[in-house]
């Protein structure tokens, strides 16, 4: 008992650890590295926050939210579809490029970049920035809870994409202000005049450059049959979010019976769904679980009906209750395990007692008109 609790306190401290502790450090690092005159790290710290940050963001929105398909697929009401439309998948390309050029700002020096890369760099860091926005709030009508710390990733790209293009802006000016004073004639006010010149000249090449950029992104659309407004489709063509247009299906039912609930909510991987199945003329998500504890109770009810209307009772006095508390699939799966004991103590009770007792659980949920149990 003693191992177990201690075995038990090192997995708790080990997840806070991960989870809260080094989110927690890299942020407060690269807030101090953005208003510290001699940043400490950065470019190890950032991109750091960028990886690390990314792994959790995403393993955070898969424990919170299973996505299941585009808005015209079915799915149960435990399950969403996909924020953004598979089909505009050239957003993830203008995602991928926009880190790109945030990681060749970051690692290069504005003495080493030609204009014209430093300007594509900035221009698809811009585009990227304006989609993860677009993003935060497009997940934002179903964020809840502990599903808010995916927001401290939204803002650490921004942050550190605020702080890579003012350095870069910054070394622009040093630069400039380093060819000034090497011409003795000119005086410091004209100096500083031809240093703001030129770096206001540098951030309409940047505005340009971007211009073209956005062009080419529609004119690659257009070729590609996605049409010159896709980015804006890519966030309404979907269901259950902010930006979403679509009506979806009606959801397959699970609600009422908390064996369906977690046999249509859990991870595919963790509670094996079989096929789908009917209940009360519904179509529903059936896994082994499920029929063998459907297969037990049509047996008791055959056996001792008495005593099945007490189990029954009890069943619909807790079953929908527990129903309610699975929200995500998280929960199912941990339902799921929690239920495996009794699984096989059903099992068990059908192979002693049943004839035939693979055949009683592969007809459960075969839709027949004079079955009496659910």
């Amino acid at each position: 008992m003693n191992s177990w609790a201690i075995d038990d306190i090192i997995t708790i401290i080990i997840f806070v650890f991960v989870a809260f502790v080094i989110p927690g450090v890299l942020i407060v690092w690269n807030i101090y590295n953005c208003i510290a005159k001699k940043p400490k790290l950065e470019k190890l710290i950032a991109t750091l926050t960028i990886l690390i940050g990314g792994v959790f963001y995403l393993g955070l929105f898969a424990l919170n939210y299973e996505l299941a398909g585009d808005w015209d697929v079915q799915i149960n009401s435990m399950q969403y579809h996909n924020t953004l439309s598979s089909k505009y998948w050239l957003i993830d390309c203008i995602i991928f490029l926009g880190f790109l050029g945030y990681f060749i700002l970051l690692y290069e020096r504005a003495d080493r970049l030609s204009p014209l890369v430093a300007a594509v760099s900035i221009s698809f860091l811009a585009l990227m920035n304006v989609i993860q926005i677009a993003y935060a709030i497009q997940i934002s009508k179903n964020v809840d809870g502990e599903d808010y710390l995916l927001y401290l990733y939204h803002f650490s790209i921004l942050l550190l994409s605020a702080r890579v293009i003012h350095r870069h802006m910054k070394e622009e000016a040093e630069l400039y202000r380093d060819r000034a004073s090497s011409d003795s004639e000119k005086k410091c006010f004209n100096r500083f005049y031809n240093i703001v010149n030129s770096l206001s000249k540098y951030s309409i090449f940047v505005c340009i450059v971007l211009f073209f950029v956005i062009a080419l992104i529609e004119i690659i659309f257009v070729l590609l049959g996605q049409g010159l407004d896709a980015p804006i489709k890519a966030f309404t063509e979907t269901a259950d979010w902010t930006f979403s247009q679509q009506i979806p299906p009606p959801p397959l039912e699970y609600d009422g019976h908390y064996l369906c609930t977690v046999a249509a909510g859990g991870h595919k991987k963790v509670v094996k769904p079989l096929r789908l199945g009917t209940r009360r003329n519904e179509t529903i998500v059936v896994n082994r679980q499920l029929c063998i504890a459907n297969a037990f109770e049509e047996l008791i009810q055959e056996k001792m009906p008495r005593f099945h209307r007490r189990i029954r009772y009890i069943y619909d006095t807790y079953g929908y209750p527990i129903s309610r508390k699975i929200t995500t699939p998280t929960r199912a799966d941990f339902v799921y395990i929690l239920m495996k004991p009794l699984e096989w103590m059903f099992l068990i009770f059908l192979y002693t007692f049943d004839l035939k007792p693979e055949q009683r659980i592969a007809r459960q949920y075969i839709y027949t008109p004079s079955r009496k149990v659910d």
